[in-house]
Order: structure tokens, then C-alpha cells, then sequence
């Protein structure tokens, strides 16, 4: 379907000198670089300001923006809640310190690492290559989403532009992350974190100038009814839905390796609360202000009978993901699209460094690295990381053009990360807070992480099934559970033995 839009060669030349800037930004930091902490962790030289920065603008890609816009199309206000409860158990995490600060005492640079510190070398690369494969597929939709948005806003209609343009953007980004490191992906974060905060804000005021906040309401209250308001309503998201999300939240802020490295890579303690309490604010501002986007497409595309498509209960999740990017193409002016434009690719490269340096890092250190011990030097395992960091590019363009989504993108990810965390989950706080927690707990653990991939819809279609993902997904965490405890007593590590 071709859709109008009002990007023009002002919008083109906005784009163009943001690609140019934050590039030629990215690679100046390769002077900083010295030893092997600096590329991979910064030094520990990374203070609250930096890291607050940072991990809002790598929590806060493109692909957030398009998920969390998709949520507020679908959803509604209802939506909302995922943005509070998020907030709400990073706040916790920042006062308390839960995982991140005994985390950060070990030294570790990634929690594979942690585990060979507390159960051993196997549970290292077994718990490093399944945290490696969840979130190298979990990150296999960026592209899709993010080539989704770039052809709706500037319209590009032909496929072969679309891959051209995203394959230069990985490039880009493969380039200044791999020569830089760590101190790349702070600084330049930085950088975007700036344009992005500039952009979503201007964005937001324009559209409320666009849709009184009352026509808003209105329009949710007539499409939606209820359920675009109450989280909790049958024929909305559900509780087990709110409780997922709780939990979704704890693991994206505690858990998840692209937010536990502000952790590895802070100055001191106090830098590491400083971090997650400020930046609880981003996980705030990642899902709130992307679903107001989205309400406002729902709204703005419900009155055009022409977009009827897109308002069907059983269209396509790829055509609901472009309908926040189809309405604002017509709703904001010229200029302000390349400005829009410039602060969502500044969006998708902090979120594309930090991925993929975060994944790369983890195959080349802590799935290869033990496995080799001595003879993978430093000097080496920052070469497979910039190698491997191109694998995982070329992997995106391909996984992005050939799976299915069935599911809303959101879901998809919370899917594909339950790979990793389901048992991470169990063995990470096990391993800090529990003193029997044991190898065999931690493997019986890990193994629970393949009882996710029955929350995917096109797996679910092959088995003739059909069941919430949500469901699966907290089934999955309670398995980890059970298995850790259970495994762990009945067969503690040797010195634990009586």
C-alpha cells in the first residue's frame, strides 16, 4: 500500500549530516582506546551522568519506538502499564541495588563470566552461548521494524532502496562500534541520547497540537472501549499480562546483558545506583511517550476509511508495526520529519552498538574464551568480538527478511529473551543470594530456557496450538525455579558435600 508522505530534500539533508556527524563522533573515540577494559567495559571509568544517558538511549532504539508504538495501536491507553511497572522495578533496583551492586562487586565484565566465578567453566560457556543465542534472536527483528519506519516516513517504496539503506546503516554502525568499544557505544549513546530527547519531546508537542487530548480519549473510548483503558479487562491484556510485564521489567533493567554492562562499567557503587534509579525515568520515557504515537496513528487512522486495513482485529502484525510511522508522515511537516527521522536512527544505532557489541563480547569472552584459556589473547578476543560482530549484521538482515512475526514485535521479544533469562534468572540470583545453589541446579536452569520457544506463534502453529505467551512465559520462569532449587539439593557442589 503507497501512503503519502511530506519528507523532502530539507528532511533529506537533516538525515544525511546527523549519519555524517555521529559517525565521524564514533570513531574519534578510537584514541581513548588502550587496553582491553577500555574496549569492552570502558575502563570502569563510566560515572552516573554518563550511564544514565546511556542506558536510556540504548534502551530507547527505533525498535523500542516501533514496539511500544504497535502496543499504544493495539492497546490503547491500557498499554500504559507496561511504562509504570517498568519504571516502577527499576526505581527498586537503583535504591536497593537487587543484582546490579553484588554484581558489580565481582568484577565481572558479563554475567557468563559470574557464573564461572561461582559454579564453574561449563556453566561459563553453556550459560554464555544461550544468552548469546536469545539475544542475538531477540535483536533478529530490529531491522525489519526499523526498515518498516524508514519506508513509511520517507517513502521508499522500492524493496531494494530499503535493504540498501539499512545495509548502509549497519555498516556504519558496525564500524565505529568495532573500532571503539565500549567508549564508542558510551559516548556516542551520549550524542544520541541528546537528539533523541530533543526529538521525542518536539514530536510529542507538535502531535498534541495535531489531537486535543480529549479527542484522544474519545477516540480510544469508541474503538477500544474498555479494554483501551483497563489493563486488567478480559478483552484486554489480562493480569497474568500485567504480572509478565512486571517481571519483563525486572529482568530488562537486572538481568538483561546490554543494561547489566552500565553495571560492569560503572565508576563505583554509587555510579551504579545513580545509574538505574535516573534511569528508571528512561524506562518511563522508552514506552510512554512511543505509545502516545500510537494512540494517536489509532486515532488519526480511524477516521480514513482508506487505512480500514489497518484497524482490523486480525491484520498483520508488520502493518499495525507501520501505522505510528504512516500517520506521522502525514501529520508533521516538512523539516520536522528529517528531525524525527535523525532522532529515530540515532535511536536504532545507540540500541544496534550496544547489542551488538553486548552479544559479540559474550561469544568471543566467555563462550570461546574458556574453551581456549590461554592461548585466546586480549588482543584476540577483541578480534573475534569485531568479528563476530559482523556475523550477528548479517544475521539480522536475514532473520529480519525470512521469520513470520506472528505476534506483536513487543511480545516476540519478551519470547525470545525468556530463552536466556527463564534460567539466567534462577541461576544469576541463586548464585548471588543462595549459598546451595549448585552447577547441576544452574544447568537444570538453563535447560528451562527451551520451554520459551512455545510462546511463539509460528512454533504454537506448527504444534496446532494456541496459548498466551505470557502464560508460557511465567510457566517457564516458575520451571526454572523448581528445577534450580530441586537439582541443587540433591546434587550441591563437591565442597559443599557432608
Amino acid at each position: 500500500m503507497k501512503t503519502p508522505t511530506n519528507f523532502g530534500g530539507l528532511d533529506w539533508g537533516i538525515v544525511a549530516l546527523f549519519l555524517i556527524g555521529i559517525t565521524l563522533a564514533g570513531l574519534w573515540t578510537k584514541r581513548f582506546l588502550d587496553h582491553h577494559e577500555g574496549y569492552f567495559i570502558a575502563g570502569r571509568k563510566v560515572r552516573g551522568y554518563l550511564g544514565v544517558a546511556s542506558i536510556i538511549a540504548s534502551e530507547m532504539g527505533l525498535v523500542t519506538v516501533m514496539y511500544s508504538s504497535q502496543k499504544g495501536f493495539t492497546g490503547g491507553f491500557a498499554a500504559f502499564h507496561i511504562a509504570l511497572v517498568a519504571a516502577l522495578v527499576a526505581l527498586v533496583v537503583g535504591v536497593t541495588g537487587f543484582i546490579v551492586v553484588p554484581l558489580r562487586k565481582t568484577g565481572v565484565m558479563t554475567i557468563p563470566e559470574f557464573y564461572e566465578q561461582r559454579y564453574g567453566k561449563g556453566a561459563r560457556v553453556v550459560g554464555g552461548a544461550i544468552l548469546s543465542l536469545s539475544g542475538i534472536l531477540n535483536m533478529g527483528m530490529f531491522l525489519k521494524a526499523d526498515s518498516l519506519f524508514v519506508t513509511s516516513v520517507m517513502g521508499l517504496q522500492s524493496d531494494l532502496a530499503l535493504k540498501v539503506a539499512m545495509t548502509l546503516l549497519l555498516i556504519l554502525v558496525l564500524l565505529y562500534t568495532a573500532l571503539g568499544g565500549m567508549i564508542s557505544v558510551l559516548v556516542t549513546d551520549f550524542l544520541q541520547f541528546v537528539i533523541m530527547a530533543v526529538a521525542l519531546v518536539a514530536i510529542s508537542v507538535i502531535l498534541m497540537g495535531q489531537l486535543s487530548w480529549g479527542q484522544l480519549v474519545q477516540g480510544v473510548q469508541t474503538i477500544k472501549g474498555e479494554a483501551g483503558f483497563n489493563p486488567f479487562s478480559q478483552q484486554g491484556f489480562g493480569a497474568p499480562y500485567v504480572i509478565w510485564m512486571t517481571f519483563m521489567g525486572l529482568i530488562a533493567c537486572s538481568v538483561w546483558q546490554t543494561s547489566v554492562v552500565r553495571a560492569s562499567s560503572a565508576e563505583d557503587i554509587a555510579a551504579v545506583k545513580k545509574t538505574f534509579t535516573w534511569g528508571s525515568i528512561g524506562f518511563l520515557i522508552r514506552f510512554m511517550i512511543p505509545y502516545f504515537w500510537g494512540i494517536v496513528a489509532l486515532v488519526y487512522l480511524f477516521g480514513k476509511p482508506e487505512y480500514a486495513a489497518f484497524l482490523d482485529p486480525k491484520a498483520k502484525s508488520e502493518l499495525t508495526l507501520r501505522a505510528m510511522p504512516v500517520a506521522l508522515a502525514q501529520l508533521l511537516p516538512t523539516g520536522i520529519l528529517g528531525v524525527l527521522t535523525a532522532g529515530m536512527l540515532a535511536a536504532a544505532m545507540s540500541t544496534y552498538n550496544t547489542y551488538l557489541h553486548s552479544w559479540s563480547m559474550v561469544l568471543a569472552r566467555d563462550v570461546l574464551g574458556p574453551l581456549y584459556g590461554d592461548r585466546l589473547t586480549e588482543r584476540k578476543k577483541i578480534g573475534l568480538t569485531q568479528g563476530f560482530m559482523v556475523l550477528v549484521g548479517i544475521f539480522l538482515l536475514v532473520w529480519g527478511l525470512w521469520y513470520p512475526l506472528g505476534e506483536d514485535l513487543w511480545d516476540y521479544m519478551a519470547v525470545t529473551g525468556a530463552i536466556y533469562f527463564t534460567g539466567a534468572f534462577a541461576a544469576l540470583v541463586g548464585g548471588l543470594y543462595w549459598k546451595k545453589a549448585s552447577l547441576a541446579g544452574a544447568y537444570g536452569a538453563f535447560a528451562c530456557g527451551a520451554f520459551a520457544f512455545l510462546g511463539l506463534k509460528p512454533v504454537q502453529k506448527l504444534l496446532g496450538v494456541d496459548w498466551p505467551s505470557e502464560l508460557v512465559g511465567l510457566s517457564g520462569v516458575a520451571l526454572g525455579w523448581v528445577v534450580m532449587v530441586v537439582l541443587s539439593l540433591l546434587f550441591p557442589n563437591r565442597k559443599e558435600r557432608v
